[in-house]
């Protein structure tokens, strides 16, 4: 983990994502790299005009540049290698194309969520960032003056197409030296028997020689609050999932549980692309 993309609007849920950051890039060395998208139409943005000619632009791009002066400052990026960067896009195509370009490893970033008519219709920034991104994205909510990932919740439903993401979650945990917590939530539509559960679970498992993890299957009434409800139960401090990065239609209809447990988690949560 090399390097860690925090995208910004320099409010309080961005400064709690930077703390993270921070955090996670004294321990592994890592550099920060701090974004900011300035999401002006694009028709405004020409790459043949002058500034001249682009005054929102000009403002826009001087009010990131003080905010950025401002961080700066902060006695907590003492020592830590920052690269800022400001944008013209979408939230989303703007972190993808800046995660392609620098090589980021892992994007983090704060979000308040969303909810409702407002989750229904649009969804937050940072839930189309974890539909799209290749890269993992981990979402915190809240500050953490201490933030020590010891204990990770890996959600799954342990199918085939699930192992490239338990790859990287168990990649994750080893940087971190974490345990793993595997879990498969039981519900009324989708059940297993605990040890049909557990079969399905060994035989996922076996091709990694991962042994830092227990298995745990938990019923509830719907994945999501299973998971909510389990994290909680154990006090974890992370919780992992895969997203299939859904577009369109098909996202309307299917939906996405990590996209969900993005909106409304208070735990950090971390996704992996499949």
């Amino acid at each position: 983990m090399k390097k860690i993309l925090v995208p910004t609007d320099f409010s309080e849920q961005a400064d709690y994502a930077l703390g993270a950051a921070v955090q996670l890039a004294k321990k592994h060395n890592s550099e920060i790299h701090l974004l900011h998208i300035i999401e002006l139409p694009l028709q405004q943005v020409d790459a043949m005009s002058t500034y001249s000619e682009l005054p929102e632009a000009i403002f826009f791009m001087k009010l990131a540049q003080k905010h950025f002066e401002k961080l700066a400052q902060k006695d907590f990026l003492k020592n830590i290698k920052v690269h800022e960067h400001v944008e013209f896009h979408e939230i989303f195509r703007g972190i993808a194309d800046v995660c392609k370009k620098q090589n980021i490893d892992l994007v983090l970033m704060g979000s308040q969520g969303a909810n409702g008519l407002k989750e229904l219709l649009i969804g937050s920034n940072t839930e189309k960032v974890v539909r799209t991104s290749e890269v993992p994205v981990l979402v915190v909510k809240k500050e953490h003056p201490v933030f020590d990932i010891k204990s990770i919740v890996f959600a799954s439903d342990f199918n085939e197409e699930s192992k490239s993401t338990y790859k990287k979650a168990v990649d994750f945990a080893k940087l971190l030296k974490a345990k793993l917590h595997l879990l498969m939530v039981n519900t009324p539509n989708k059940f297993l028997t605990t040890i049909e559960a557990e079969k399905q679970i060994e035989a996922f498992t076996k091709s990694s020689d991962f042994k830092n993890y227990t298995v745990n299957i938990y019923n509830d009434e719907t994945i999501e609050k299973g998971i909510m409800h389990f994290s909680e139960s154990i006090n974890a401090d992370l919780i992992a999932m895969s997203t299939h990065g859904r577009q369109g239609i098909s996202h309307f209809f299917n939906g996405s549980i990590s996209e969900d447990l993005v909106n409304h988690a208070h735990r950090p949560v971390i996704t992996f692309k499949i």
